[in-house]
């Protein structure tokens, strides 16, 4: 299969950009050509086949890279198949139930025919920029609650529907 993926990510400290590398490297095992970058610097979307974004989640909405990146490619988007991941919670509850699409990204769901969204536990230790990051972690509430295995198992089922899609 030579299809191409794009994971476009916005992350502000390194753990959304973690996940987003994870689900290229699964994609690749599947034999698919697939790139993770930061949403901000992606200028051709329209070069691949499919598209996976994936945002870090603050106070409620998607970091503005990824957000940035919706909007800008837009038509792009409306023409191929399309994942959003966030990650986000810094508790187990990710890993305990499906937590719906903040607002925001559910209307670009809407808009593109998002085929699925998914949030991940998120991470944020010390030495992560901020203000906001830096309160959270006085206050004891920091933590890494990404859970890889999850993360590989959507990746899994994204290259499956990615192969279901070029098989003839």
């Amino acid at each position: 299969m030579d299809e191409r993926v794009l994971v476009a990510y916005g992350s502000a400290n390194g753990s959304t950009e973690r996940i987003a590398e994870t689900v290229a490297e699964v994609l690749r095992t599947a034999g698919i050509t697939a790139e993770a970058l930061p949403a901000g610097t992606v200028t051709d979307a329209d070069r691949y086949e499919a598209v996976v974004v994936g945002g870090a989640l603050y106070a409620g909405r998607w970091h503005k890279d990824a957000r940035r990146f919706v909007r800008r490619h837009r038509g792009a988007l409306s023409r191929r198949p399309v994942w959003f991941f966030s990650s986000g919670p810094l508790d187990s509850t990710a890993s305990q139930r499906d937590i719906p699409p903040v607002p925001g990204v559910r209307r670009a769901m809407d808009r593109l025919e998002v085929r699925q969204h998914v949030t991940f536990g998120g991470c944020l230790t010390e030495g992560a920029h901020g203000r906001v990051a830096g309160m959270i972690l006085r206050s004891g509430k920091g933590g890494d609650f990404r859970d890889f295995a999850a993360i590989e198992h959507w990746a899994e089922d994204v290259a499956r529907e990615l192969g279901a899609m070029t098989s003839p």
